[in-house]
């Protein structure tokens, strides 16, 4: 099954409207500076993961007291068919489930959506497309990404793009240019960075947005997706 590198029994944050468990699972194929999870993405840093079965015995003892189950890593979808594979179980429970993901596997995501395995996607939406070797860290082949967005702005589900603002990575231009990618989503979230506990805080030599400079940004958004929100 899926490497799960940590459980929060409990979350009324991590799905939209609703109590859930959430399950973190190990490893990454990004190295974003930001990421507030590095015992999640660097090797050296994992702890022995939970059983599955644990995690599933677990969520059975909760049924009619959550609502759902939030998977979210590290990356989630590095894991393939073992993710699949979990999130049938999970759903045999009768909870709802909610994927967060970076959009590097659409191949897997079009499957999970189309089953019915998830019912809320997030997607973390690093940058505009020619910037997302430099923000990520990583070799990247951008056509996924851009297909996972069309996959998911054509879903039937619930789902959010999200975007974290980084001065230091992310210009006023380059948000603007993921306007314009999402153009016609309908739901998008502002981040605002919070410099604890991150992979790499010296990398990043910050000066965190303001909440006025967040709202400008925010509502140049309002300009091409439906609904707008900062967290």
């Amino acid at each position: 099954m899926i490497p799960i590198g940590g459980l929060q029994r409990f979350s009324s944050i991590d799905y939209p409207g609703l109590l859930c468990a959430t399950i973190f699972t190990q490893g990454c194929n990004f190295r974003c500076p930001y990421c507030h999870n590095p015992e999640l993405v660097k090797k050296d840093l994992f702890r022995p993961p939970l059983s599955c079965t644990e995690v599933i015995d677990f969520l059975k003892s909760r049924i009619n007291k959550l609502d759902g189950v939030c998977v979210t890593g590290g990356e989630p979808t590095i894991h393939g068919q073992n993710l699949k594979d979990f999130l049938e179980e999970v759903k045999k429970l009768g909870l709802l489930v909610k994927l967060d993901t970076n959009g590097t596997n659409p191949e897997l995501l079009e499957e999970l959506l189309k089953k019915r395995c998830i019912d809320y996607v997030a997607m973390d939406v690093k940058a505009p497309l020619s910037g997302y070797a430099a923000v990520t860290r990583s070799p990247i082949d951008t056509y996924l990404i851009h297909e996972s967005i069309r996959i998911i702005m054509n879903c039937t589900q619930e789902y959010e793009f999200r975007t974290t603002v980084i001065k230091s990575l992310l210009t006023r231009d380059d948000l603007g240019q993921i306007g314009i990618l999402l153009k016609g989503a309908r739901r998008y979230v502002l981040q605002r960075f919070v410099s604890s506990r991150v992979l790499d805080l010296e990398a990043l030599n910050d000066l965190l947005c303001n909440e006025y400079e967040v709202e400008q940004v925010a509502e140049e958004m309002r300009n091409y997706v439906e609904s707008v929100a900062v967290r």
